[in-house]
C-alpha cells in the first residue's frame, strides 16, 4: 500500500464519518478503487473506525468526562428525584440509547442474508440511500424546529436517535451520523445539538463495529492473503483520527452558522454520479 493510498483512505474515512454524507459509501468506493477486499477491507474499516472514534473522544472530551462522572452520580440523582445535571442527563440518554440499538444490530446481523448485504454494497445499493436519506435530511432541517437542546432531551428521544443507526448499518449509503442528525432535527433539536448528540451516540456503535470487524478478520469466513501490513493499518488509524478531528471542527463551525443543505446537495449529486456510472443493460 502506497503512502498516497493510506492518505486517501484515512482522510476519506475521517472526514466522511462525522459529516452526514456516508463514510461507508466513500470508504467502500475507495477500497474498491484500490482493489482491497475481503480481509484487507475488514482490517482497513476496523482501524479507520477506531481512529474516528478517537477523534470524537478528543473533541468532546469535556462532555464525555462529565458523562462518565454522571454515570456514577445518576442513581443518587434519580433516587433523590432532583434535577439532573447536564452530565447526568447525557449519561442517562447515552445509556438509554444502547439496548434497542444493540438489539437491532444483532437482529440485522443474524437474519439479513448475505445476498442482501452484497446487494446493498453495490453501486446502486449505495447511491439510492445517499439520495433518499439526503432528501430526508434536507426536509428535517428545513421544517424541524430549533428549540430543543441536549440538556432537556427525554430518554425516548435518545432511544429513537440511537436506534435509527441500525438503518445505516444495513444500508451503507445512509450515513450513520446523517440519519441520527436527521432524526434529531426532526425532533426539534438545534443544529449544533443535533450534530453533537449524533456523534456522541455513535461512539459505542462505531467501537462495537470496529471490534466486530476485528473478530471477523481473525475468526470469520473471509479468506485470502492479507496485504495490508501492521504499520499501514496503524497509519490509517492515525490518519483517520486526525482527519476526523478536522472534520468535527468544520462541521460544528458550519452548523452554528448555516444549514445542512450543502451536505444534502453533495449527497444528491454524488448519488446521481454513482448511478450514471452503472452499466446500462443491453436489450437483445
Amino acid at each position: 500500500m502506497s503512502i498516497l493510498q493510506i492518505l486517501i483512505i484515512s482522510i476519506v474515512q475521517g472526514i466522511t464519518e462525522w459529516l452526514p454524507v456516508s463514510s461507508s459509501a466513500h470508504v467502500l468506493l475507495a477500497a474498491s478503487y484500490f482493489g482491497y477486499e475481503g480481509r484487507d477491507e475488514l482490517l482497513i474499516n476496523a482501524v479507520a473506525n477506531f481512529g474516528t472514534v478517537a477523534s470524537m473522544l478528543i473533541y468532546f472530551r469535556k462532555e464525555i468526562g462529565e458523562a462518565i462522572v454522571g454515570v456514577f452520580a445518576l442513581p443518587g440523582a434519580l433516587g433523590a428525584k432532583r434535577e439532573l445535571s447536564p452530565g447526568e442527563r447525557l449519561a442517562m440518554n447515552l445509556l438509554a440509547s444502547l439496548p434497542l440499538t444493540i438489539l437491532g444490530l444483532a437482529i440485522a446481523r443474524l437474519y439479513i442474508p448475505d445476498s442482501v448485504n452484497e446487494a446493498v454494497r453495490s453501486v446502486q445499493g449505495v447511491a439510492i440511500p445517499l439520495i433518499g436519506f439526503g432528501i430526508l435530511l434536507g426536509l428535517a432541517d428545513i421544517y424541524g424546529a430549533k428549540t430543543r437542546t441536549i440538556n432537556d432531551m427525554p430518554p425516548w428521544h435518545a432511544v429513537l436517535i440511537g436506534a435509527v443507526q441500525v438503518i445505516a448499518a444495513v444500508l451503507p449509503g445512509t450515513s450513520r451520523s446523517g440519519i441520527t442528525m436527521t432524526t434529531a432535527r426532526a425532533l426539534g433539536y438545534s443544529r449544533p445539538d443535533a450534530a453533537k448528540f449524533g456523534m456522541l451516540v455513535g461512539a459505542p456503535v462505531l467501537t462495537a463495529v470496529g471490534l466486530y470487524m476485528i473478530a471477523e478478520f481473525y475468526f470469520g469466513s473471509e479468506v485470502g492473503t492479507v496485504t495490508v501490513t501492521a504499520g499501514e493499518a496503524i497509519a490509517i488509524g492515525v490518519g483517520s483520527a486526525l482527519s476526523g478531528l478536522v472534520a468535527i471542527y468544520i462541521l460544528m463551525a458550519l452548523v452554528r452558522r448555516m444549514s445542512f443543505l450543502p451536505f444534502v446537495a453533495y449527497r444528491i449529486l454524488l448519488g446521481i454520479a454513482l448511478l450514471t456510472m452503472m452499466p446500462i443493460p443491453m436489450v437483445a
